[in-house]
């Protein structure tokens, strides 16, 4: 089920039928049920010549009771002189209506949070569904490592998928890249790349999305296909590791961090041992996103 049918869940449902995937159904919720039924009209028009056949629908709530995997993307945009404090409360009160209708219907799946400030709303929608932590997976900083691989995959004339390396923390402003582990093959990247460059790196990959929205208003095609690849990572029970947003039992937050992911959700996450630098801007980053929460948490 992908709750919110906007640029980011259509995006989602297109990236699904354009891969080989074990999902056999997919029912699109949302507010405007006029939009997904047109969005499942859409889709279901590729089915003949797609990679996957899968059946595609439009739902309500009603759906989740089959569901494995349940995709929240719905949350409202920010609006001409509205604070940023007011969007938080905006989008907390719309992840916990959509939560909260998601499990009077019988969820027993996996949440998976896209919606922003996604770190934040993975957070509330475990508090909110009282499921086990392992069951509510945020996109993390699966896309700022994909833009990340592909920055040192063109430097380093390699494919990306041959890029070892991770950004973390919050996705957002704080993010930070894991350069002391990053390597192509086993070669470490710091050696391979100077600290100026690889500095000017890390600041692109963190404005990028900033730079793509100013110029065509929004970004929701790499996020599509980086939560495809979660959805089957769990589907497969495939144990691969991946940068998601997950519960950081020291600072009581979800943060981007490598976790290892299969049928039950987060397996177990990582502890990749870090330089001290990069140990404390992961907790400013860490800091930064206590903030968010506790802004929200007062507006209650």
């Amino acid at each position: 089920m992908i709750v919110g049918t906007g640029n980011v869940g259509a995006s989602i449902a297109f990236a699904l039928l354009n891969q080989r995937t074990p999902v056999s159904e997919l029912v699109l919720t949302d507010l405007d049920t006029t939009d997904a039924e047109g969005e499942a009209m859409d889709l279901n028009d590729a089915l003949a010549v797609a990679p996957s056949w899968l059946k595609i629908h439009a739902g309500g709530y009603e759906s989740a009771k089959d569901c494995d995997i349940c995709v929240l993307t719905a949350g409202a945009n920010q609006k001409p002189g509205e604070t940023r404090v007011d969007l938080l409360q905006k989008n907390a009160k719309i992840t916990k209506s959509v939560v909260e209708q998601v499990m009077r219907n019988g969820f027993d799946g996996i949440f998976i949070v896209v919606a922003n400030p996604m770190d934040t709303l993975s957070y509330l929608t475990w508090q909110y569904s009282g499921l086990p932590n392992e069951r509510v997976i945020g996109s993390g900083t699966i896309l700022d490592s994909a833009r990340l691989r592909f920055r040192l995959a063109e430097r380093l004339g390699v494919h990306p998928k041959s890029v070892h390396a991770y950004q973390v923390g919050e996705h957002g402003d704080s993010e930070l890249t894991l350069w002391s582990s990053a390597n192509v093959g086993g070669e470490k990247i710091e050696r391979l790349i100077s600290a100026g460059e690889r500095k000017k790196i890390t600041d692109a990959v963190r404005h990028e999305a900033y730079e793509i929205i100013q110029k065509k208003g929004a970004t929701h095609y790499g996020i599509g296909a980086c939560t495809v690849q979660l959805i089957n990572c769990i589907l497969n029970d495939e144990k691969r590791v991946m940068p998601v947003s997950s519960l950081d039992d020291c600072n009581d937050i979800y943060s981007g961090f490598p976790a290892i992911i299969g049928r039950r959700g987060i397996i177990r996450r990582l502890e990749i041992q870090m330089t001290e630098q990069e140990g404390i801007k992961m907790q400013q980053s860490a800091n930064a996103l206590k903030q968010t929460l506790a802004q929200v948490k007062e507006g209650k």
